[in-house]
């Protein structure tokens, strides 16, 4: 599903997946954990996902993209499918400096999606060419 990331980030989603559908909380070693493995992004990434600020949309087709309200208000279009997001932070650590392996916005897509709180919007096809496109949003 995820192999562009390491086994211990799998194996950390799939961790938080089971117990947050157990007991709807993410107990202190897996904060920890996350912590360690995504380094400052984690916290970053938690707080997008208490403000439910992660929507999965979706397309009749089948087509699917990531929008992420960033702590500044910015929306952005991540691609989970192809591990990217427009954001600076994602340029600059991620991609140039290889310093991290996501950014907050993609981390927070992985949360929600193993938590079970993605919001959903379903849009047409048009809707979705011309998000994929950045000519308009949904």
């Amino acid at each position: 599903m995820r192999s562009f990331l390491p086994a211990v980030a799998e194996q950390l989603f799939r961790d938080i997946q089971k117990t947050y559908q157990e007991t709807s909380q993410i107990p202190d070693d897996l904060l920890i954990a996350l912590k360690f493995v995504f380094g400052p992004c984690a916290l970053q990434a938690l707080d997008l996902v208490d403000q439910h600020s992660v929507t999965c949309v979706s397309s009749p087709s089948g087509r699917k993209a990531f929008q992420v309200v960033g702590g500044s208000g910015h929306l952005y279009t991540c691609f989970v499918s192809c591990h990217y997001c427009p954001c600076p932070a994602f340029a600059h650590t991620v991609l140039r400096r290889n310093e991290g392996l996501l950014c907050k916005h993609i981390l927070a897509v992985y949360l929600c999606q193993a938590m079970g709180v993605t919001q959903q919007e379903s849009v047409s096809d048009q809707q979705m060419s011309m998000l994929l496109s950045g000519t308009a949003a949904p």
